[in-house]
């Protein structure tokens, strides 16, 4: 996973943390428990194992474009073909970023001095010590919701002199990567993005990307930083030097997707979770658990014949996406790859990242907006549903995870294709009251390893794998199995038009990993 909007997840209230109350589904019942009772934590850990020790083998991570990925790809690939499902391997260019050493920031005048800063991802490479120039649409104080738009028209900037030049800007509203193209347009050699303000906001910005590769040298800093700077730089000149030293690459990497025969309705659901770990790590839980969750899901539907010609209400195709951690990059691939005709015969989609963390929550994407600030395209009410019964009919609580476009259903979202799925937490603190109705550490993060070298085959949590594995089975044979589906009438669009005519037109916002806002 792609750094998470953590920050909404820590803000949970206690009414939120038990199963929202969403509008009937109109799935008709389905039994799972054959299935479920199938799919085994040793199943998963089977493939757990196999996946750390390619990346053991592999300078200890499975990062899209290097051996450690390329080896994943085979091994799943060869358990695919051996369950029966008819697989292929789509194949696509993404850029590789890579920080070669940290950045630094330091004030040079009037007062002398380091500032605690950081590479903003897709950063370029440089030295550059100039005059400092404050962009318009800066919002100081911050107000109590996010407002900031600075840098993000064109004219925000004057022109910059003819000596080095340095823009600050701060957070808000549009990509960083638009607030950077009209810095650079502008002429300046350097950008530091300063954090907005609000609680939550007001750290150093870190973990952010710009979604490609600039030219000039990009940092983040805090709001404490930002506001000093701006303050200073309205009483006189300021000069800063900021130096970066990073690498991007074209590289090649690929998406695989398995097929069940073809299913009653014509329709598919896409069953995905991503396959890429980051250079940092092997990515066991990240996101080695949804890829062998899914993996024995595909392995178990066959060996219980659910597989064979006309057993399936719909298709499912099995999907295991590569360059996730680039920015969900294999999704947004096949999806924009799709024809119209293509696209509209895609049901639903259900996504698995990070469904094994030690000090779990059982998140289900809030499909309604319910609970949190963005509900999926019609449809996926229904399918948080399905989870959210199961879940209940387990006797087991729930937290609504917010529906943001930050892992592999982004695109799904943005063409308007429902979609849904479990996330059991990454880098974000877990509350008291979560602690209380979900058991582990209070004030501890969901996944102290996420993104480490220590997210291995200890990083794991059997129980969050058993209870989350069991739903994600559920879910998946419900899609594939109901006659009725998701919407009252059993169609597969509830409003006509809710989907784009063309693949990849965005028919809802999609934020994406782009650290939007």
């Amino acid at each position: 996973m792609k750094k998470p909007a953590a920050a909404a997840m820590a803000a949970l209230a206690v009414a939120a943390l038990v199963a929202p109350t969403v509008p009937a589904a109109a799935a008709d019942p389905v039994d799972s428990s054959k299935l479920r009772e199938a799919v085994t934590v040793n199943g998963i850990l089977q493939h757990e194992r196999a996946l750390y020790a390619i990346a053991a083998k592999n300078e200890g991570n499975r990062a899209s474009g290097t051996k450690g990925y390329d080896e994943s790809v085979k091994y799943v690939t060869k358990k695919l073909k051996k369950a029966g499902l008819k697989v292929k391997t789509q194949s696509f260019e993404f850029p590789l970023y890579t920080e070669l050493a940290p950045a630094t920031l330091s004030e040079v005048s009037p007062t002398a001095g380091e500032l605690e800063t950081a590479t903003v991802d897709y950063s370029g490479s440089g030295d550059v010590t100039g005059t400092l120039a404050v962009a318009g649409g800066t919002v100081l104080p911050p107000t109590p919701e996010p407002s900031s738009a600075s840098g993000c028209a064109a004219d925000d900037f004057t022109t910059a002199p003819s000596t080095p030049a340095v823009a600050l800007v701060q957070r808000g509203t549009c990509d960083f990567a638009v607030k950077v193209a009209n810095a650079t347009a502008a002429g300046y050699d350097a950008v530091i993005i300063f954090n907005e303000g609000q609680p939550g906001r007001d750290e150093l910005l870190t973990g952010v990307t710009l979604g490609g590769p600039v030219e000039v040298p990009v940092v983040g800093v805090s709001f404490a930083t930002g506001n000093a700077l701006v303050a200073e730089a309205g009483d006189g000149p300021v000069s800063v030097r900021v130096t970066t030293s990073t690498r991007s690459e074209t590289l090649k990497t690929k998406n695989i997707l398995a097929d069940t025969p073809k299913g009653k309705t014509g329709t598919t659901v896409v069953v995905g979770a991503h396959l890429d770990s980051v250079l940092e790590g092997p990515g066991i839980n990240d996101n080695g658990s949804g890829s062998s969750t899914i993996l024995e899901i595909a392995e178990q539907m066959k060996k219980l014949g659910y597989t064979k010609k006309g057993k399936l209400q719909r298709q499912v195709r099995f999907a295991f996406w590569g360059a996730e951690e680039e920015g969900l990059l294999g999704s947004e691939h096949y999806v924009s790859s799709l024809s119209p005709e293509k696209l509209s015969t895609i049901y639903a989609n259900l996504n698995f990242d990070m469904v094994g963390s030690p000090n779990y929550v059982r998140f289900v994407y809030d499909g309604d907006g319910s609970d949190t600030p963005d509900a999926g395209p019609a449809g996926s009410a229904g399918i948080e549903k399905i989870f959210t019964d199961y879940f209940a009919g387990q006797e087991l609580a729930t937290a609504p995870t917010a529906f943001d476009g930050r892992s592999d259903y982004g695109p799904f979202i943005a063409a308007g294709i429902p979609a849904g799925g479990l996330f059991s937490g990454a880098e974000g603190i877990k509350t008291e009251d979560e602690a209380k109705i979900f058991g582990g550490t209070a004030d501890a993060p969901y996944d102290a390893c996420y993104h480490a070298a220590c997210d291995d085959v200890t990083n794991l949590n059997e129980k969050a794998l058993y209870e989350l594995g069991d739903a994600a089975a559920h879910a998946t044979f419900v899609l594939a199995t109901s006659k009725t589906g998701i919407y009252p009438d059993g169609s597969r669009v509830a409003n006509p038009g809710q989907r784009s005519a063309k693949a990849g037109t965005a028919a809802l916002p999609y934020k994406g990993n782009y650290a939007v806002r």
